[in-house]
């Protein structure tokens, strides 16, 4: 029985993507279960509490990166310099490794490996087509309190230029730009155009338009629902039994819409912040980070999201910074086989970074929440890298940076030697902080980090 998608879509176009069947001659396109969320992430005064994992490429120089002096008393060293007004309300992390991602027998590809288990903690299948990871701690957290808001969760990107297939020494291009992940098949793949996101989340159109825009927008989604439920019901009867099994998950997924559309009408209308909406993809690197901090600033402020991972850009990104001076590509310079000049130009690129972190931490400082604290008071907000030393492709005392004091039950103004402990022991203390009980194990982790 060979029918066509547009049979069977009858006139609906791409507007909902359909799973394939044997039956129909079409390839099959699985999607994954979300689990049911279950806790709350609030503060003892009813504030949410917000995480967000963001990530920077190809390490730091750790000469320049580690401050000197104890855990109370220490001196900021230059690439961090930038951050000294935040001080107080953030802790740098030192000896927490991502030794899932190193080399073992598997070879090259330090670079997938680095941004592909920065948040997952399990080691990668090396093939550019059979991917297998496993789910990231964003997706984790979002499918236990994701029902609080109206996204569970929110990806994002400043890497324009995505690829496909193969990329670092054999693995595929999923593992290095996605650093969430669904579960071990299915990357969540993030949005780079900052204007797509905004309308995602307030709606299109002018301001005092969108609420509008967005409450028809989400009449047609139920109507295209109820259309596809209607016609995919009624070929179950013509489908092989193989068939009828990816239908059934079909349906599961399309279901799943419903519900997200249903929890999303839940919160009434949608707040519509008084800013234009922003055109697109802006020319410059700094601007476009600035944008996507702008935006996830608003989602937290509208608590339309409580968990937002940010991918500044690729592990292995030879983007060049000639705004501050420097020509060559950063994943070229990073391999500086020691020389002054490249160490000093890495290290510009890495403080360069922390500058755009600080400006974040600067806008949800400022910006006042129900409790009377600061949005950042009431976050957690991890930045980091896969790698630690770009030079030699190392995994261990990745550079960390814990922000926040997650509705003050985090420990800030502090520079703390972990010892020799795995990444993921940081995500599970993270989730203990959330209300999160039932999460006993997570990636390679070890134990729960409670010094936090």
């Amino acid at each position: 029985m060979m029918i066509r998608r547009r049979q069977f879509l009858q006139g609906l176009g791409a507007c909902v993507a359909l799973p394939a069947f044997q039956s129909l001659g079409v390839k099959v396109a699985h999607g994954a279960d979300a689990k049911t969320a279950s806790q709350l992430a609030t503060t003892a005064a009813g504030a949410p509490i917000r995480t967000a994992f963001m990530y920077f490429p190809n390490g730091a120089i750790p000469s320049q990166w580690w401050p000197e002096g104890g855990e109370k008393e220490f001196k900021l060293n230059r690439t961090l310099e930038p951050l000294e007004s935040k001080l107080a309300q953030l802790q740098i992390l030192h000896g927490l490794d991502n030794k899932s991602a190193e080399a073992h027998s598997d070879g090259g590809g330090d670079h997938a490996r680095g941004g592909g288990t920065f948040l997952t903690g399990v080691r990668l299948n090396k093939s550019a087509t059979d991917i297998r990871n496993g789910i990231s701690i964003d997706q984790e957290i979002a499918n236990r309190i994701g029902h609080l808001t109206r996204f569970p969760s929110l990806e994002l990107t400043c890497e324009a230029n995505r690829q496909t297939g193969e990329c670092d020494s054999g693995y595929s291009c999923a593992y290095q730009f996605n650093v969430s992940w669904q579960n071990a098949k299915t990357p969540k793949s993030p949005e780079a155009n900052p204007r797509l996101v905004f309308e995602r989340l307030f709606g299109s159109g002018s301001v005092g338009q969108r609420a509008a825009n967005l409450e028809r927008r989400r009449t047609e989604q139920r109507s295209i629902l109820d259309f596809v439920m209607d016609d995919a019901q009624a070929m179950q009867k013509r489908l092989a039994r193989r068939d009828n099994d990816k239908l059934d998950q079909y349906l599961t997924g399309v279901r799943e819409i419903e519900t997200r559309i249903q929890n999303a009408e839940k919160f009434g209308k949608v707040i519509d912040p008084n800013v234009p909406t922003p055109d697109g993809i802006p020319a410059s690197y700094e601007e476009h980070i600035q944008l996507m901090f702008d935006i996830m600033t608003l989602a937290f402020q509208t608590d339309s999201t409580r968990v937002v991972t940010m991918l500044l850009a690729h592990d292995g990104s030879n983007r060049s910074f000639e705004h501050i001076g420097i020509v060559e590509g950063h994943h070229d310079l990073s391999h500086h086989q020691d020389k002054p000049d490249r160490i000093e130009k890495v290290a510009k690129i890495d403080r360069w970074y922390m500058e755009q972190f600080a400006k974040f931490l600067d806008r949800i400082d400022a910006i006042e929440d129900i409790d009377g604290k600061s949005i950042l008071h009431n976050s957690m907000i991890l930045l980091g890298s896969g790698n630690a030393d770009g030079n030699r492709h190392s995994h261990t005392d990745v550079p960390l940076i814990l922000a926040g004091q997650g509705g003050g039950q985090l420990s800030t103004g502090r520079f703390v030697k972990h010892g020799s402990k795995p990444l993921t022991n940081l995500y599970l203390g993270m989730a203990d902080k959330l209300g999160i009980s039932d999460l006993s194990q997570f990636g390679d982790s070890s134990d729960r980090l409670i010094n936090i």
